[in-house]
């Protein structure tokens, strides 16, 4: 019998370069509201694991900004059918109540998805890019940006991650 794709993927394609990912990690998050000035510095806890067998990853994390802790969950996974990274993104901070949806490519370490968000102060909806490099082993650096309507793209938050043993 023949293997399925995403047992192959799981067992050598991008589902296999996921699973690197996980793991316990510690760091530390810069956030930014306007361009290049760096609003917060704080820890950040997180978690990534495997689920439904592998065919995504769910990123629990938990941190603070200006003193108020906060917490999130993002699941990502790639869609082999349409060849696509996908995220869905929540947290008690930046979403609200909302849920982003993100798709995108892979990257060099990677992955880079791309989501909309909107609210009331602004008419036109917003676009944010996350990117999730791999530098090493033990080295995972998460970073989003705001993309303006204009098509301005600023950093918004930084998480470099390093490996728990």
């Amino acid at each position: 019998m023949s293997k399925s794709k995403f047992e192959t993927s799981l067992e050598s394609g991008v589902h296999h370069q996921l699973q690197a990912l996980t793991g316990n990690w510690k760091g530390t998050t810069k956030t930014w509201f306007e361009p290049n000035v760096v609003a917060d510095e704080s820890e950040m806890q997180g978690t990534i694991k495997p689920i439904l067998g592998g065919r995504f990853l769910l990123h629990e994390y938990q941190g603070s900004l200006n003193g108020k802790p906060f917490d999130g969950i993002t699941i990502f996974g790639f869609d082999i059918a349409n060849n696509n990274f996908q995220a869905a993104w929540v947290d008690s901070f930046h979403m609200g109540t909302g849920i982003m949806l993100s798709n995108g490519t892979p990257t060099e370490n990677g992955f880079s998805v791309l989501g909309q968000f909107s609210v009331p102060e602004y008419p036109q909806p917003w676009n944010w890019r996350t990117t999730a490099e791999l530098k090493d082993p033990d080295t995972l650096i998460i970073t989003a940006y705001n993309i303006s309507p204009e098509g301005e793209e600023d950093k918004a938050t930084e998480t470099v991650y390093k490996r728990m043993n």
